[in-house]
């Protein structure tokens, strides 16, 4: 009888904390989709948007989120998961509108996440550029990127544009031109390929003669950083630790303590705590006292009965012939592999895009719970003790959640 008791107390403690979480839902949610959306948060540094990769509705979720950010002026800055010379030349498509370029550029920024080698994200590109045009030359947004190179082509393409150097003066550099000029090389740093080759022999010339590369220069700090973020590629790195570097970096000389900027990364750079005692982006940029975790916003995606785009088909001669995609196992909301409370995301939503504050006074999410972090899987040992004293606003100020999304397609797809 003791035992009955005691079972009974524990399922109505649970229940009463569960209701509380759910009318805290109800009284801090948002839907993205209506005209009269904002953000509700203004006060902040830096806002970072992550969520699983491959899924339609994530990027027009950031299309909507940076749409309010920018028409606001609540940022300056836009920062996404890619290296400084794709940022670069994305901001020359937003000046341009060249679509031959945006394809190009998506194909090669989607070296770092395949799923987002894709229309939509092509798209969304687009619809950034048409929110830049409506504003003031003042209020329009710059893109930069602080990632690792991923892709030697953009990066050689930038070195071409910071150094004007007479043909036959160094052959790595006529090399270097020609190359990029071709386009007939899969700029991989990820193996000895024939660019990586090009540019150990650039670089090689670069450092034995400096003081003449520096001084015909058109920008010598972003050279400098160039050229080590190049050197990175010869050696085993730390990502995480290079996002760092060069976002500090970045920080001399574009003033982000003054200037917020937007962050889109996938789900773990965008953390504010150790997961793993391994630290993110956000979490250096906390530890590092860059900023007070109060001046930094996290918002994560999270998919329901969504599909997303998994896996690209090639015949032998590496042709692009077909893509698949997966709308269980890898959407975090599966029977077999699921986050710990996202059923009360769906019991409170009220569209396909519904943004939910976790970070607001008494939220339950404050208190020793670890919805939305914890991932459930059958039977297989979760992460829970990873999170031992842990809460979910340790990680995230946000969520949002997308429902009956489509997969996103291949850019390759793009015309058919």
């Amino acid at each position: 009888m003791k035992i009955k008791i005691f079972v009974l107390l524990i399922v109505f403690i649970q229940s009463a904390f569960s209701q509380s979480k759910n009318e805290y839902l109800k009284n801090n949610r948002f839907d993205l989709l209506t005209s009269n959306f904002e953000f509700p948060q203004k006060n902040f540094k830096i806002i970072g948007f992550g969520a699983y990769h491959g899924s339609l509705e994530t990027e027009n979720a950031e299309n909507i989120l940076l749409q309010k950010l920018i028409q606001n002026k609540n940022i300056k800055y836009y920062l996404p998961e890619t290296d400084f010379g794709i940022a670069y030349f994305f901001n020359q498509y937003l000046k341009s509108g060249d679509t031959i370029l945006l394809k190009d550029l998506v194909k090669h920024y989607g070296n770092r996440v395949p799923q987002e080698k894709s229309i939509e994200t092509y798209n969304k590109w687009k619809k950034i550029k048409e929110i830049n045009d409506n504003q003031l030359a003042k209020d329009k947004i710059e893109v930069l990127g602080v990632d690792i190179i991923v892709t030697y082509k953009y990066t050689s393409r930038l070195l071409i544009e910071l150094f004007q150097i007479e043909k036959g003066k160094y052959k790595s550099y006529d090399n270097l031109v020609e190359m990029v000029k071709i386009d007939t090389t899969d700029f991989s740093p990820n193996y000895d390929s024939y660019s990586k080759n090009i540019l150990k022999d650039f670089i090689f010339d670069y450092e034995n003669d400096k003081t003449y590369f520096q001084s015909i220069s058109n920008n010598k700090n972003i050279t400098d950083n160039l050229i080590e973020n190049i050197n990175l590629t010869f050696k085993k790195r730390d990502r995480e630790k290079t996002i760092y570097d060069n976002y500090l970096f970045l920080n001399s000389l574009y003033d982000f303590k003054s200037n917020p900027q937007f962050v889109r990364m996938g789900f773990f750079h965008i953390e504010k705590d150790r997961e793993n005692n391994y630290p993110s982006f956000f979490t250096r940029l906390i530890e590092n006292n860059i900023y007070n975790k109060e001046e930094i916003i996290s918002i994560a995606g999270f998919l329901t009965k969504s599909r997303v785009l998994w896996d690209f088909k090639y015949d032998e001669k590496k042709n692009y012939i077909g893509y698949t995609t997966e709308g269980g196992f890898g959407i975090g909301d599966y029977w077999k592999e699921y986050f710990k409370g996202i059923n009360k995301l769906k019991n409170n939503r009220l569209s396909n895009l519904t943004l939910y504050r976790l970070n607001n006074e008494n939220s339950p999410y404050k208190k020793n719970q670890t919805d939305l972090m914890e991932i459930k899987l059958f039977l297989k040992k979760s992460n829970k003790n990873d999170l031992k004293g842990k809460t979910t606003t340790d990680y995230f100020d946000y969520a949002i959640l997308i429902s009956n999304s489509q997969a996103n397609k291949p850019i390759e797809e793009l015309g058919k």
